[in-house]
């Protein structure tokens, strides 16, 4: 069972809180569970979050959500870059998928709204999938190893 941590920006609650409830029932109907979640105030500080939780012992994947609505200045564009590339670093760096579950930038309120369980859904799938696959490619190197 792949064991999921959530890390999810309270800002925007409206629509990151039910994200949160549809990634929470999408990894159940994919045979995961989720063993920790951290909430922050926004999409800047998830990767903090996703860093304590890919550290982990008992955490397989982290799959991080939050909406990103566009303002009137380039402030969306600069937190989404900032963020989605410190999310990669974690990934590379601790050898775990880190999934992006964050709409934006460029999006509306409502844009943000009929897409919460589309970025939800993905993002889980890509963090029980990849954790899956690899699992298979480690146990795979220790039988060839074994040999």
């Amino acid at each position: 069972m792949v064991r999921l941590g959530l890390a999810i920006s309270e800002f925007n609650w409206d629509i990151v809180g039910a994200m949160r409830d549809f990634a929470k029932r999408h990894a159940e109907f994919l045979g995961a569970e989720v063993a920790a979640e951290i909430i922050v105030p926004g999409v800047y500080e998830i990767p903090l979050a996703a860093k304590k939780l890919v550290e982990r012992p008992d955490i397989d994947a982290v799959v991080t959500l939050g909406a990103v609505i566009e303002g009137e200045t380039g402030h969306d564009e600069v937190i989404m870059q900032q963020a989605s590339r410190k999310l990669i670093d974690l990934a590379l760096q601790y050898g775990k998928p880190v999934a992006l579950g964050i709409s934006g930038p460029g999006e509306s309120r409502l844009q943000a709204l009929e897409r919460v369980n589309e970025y939800a859904r993905r993002a889980v799938e890509a963090a029980v999938k990849t954790a899956k696959r690899l699992e298979k490619t480690e146990s795979a190197q220790v039988e060839v190893q074994g040999l």
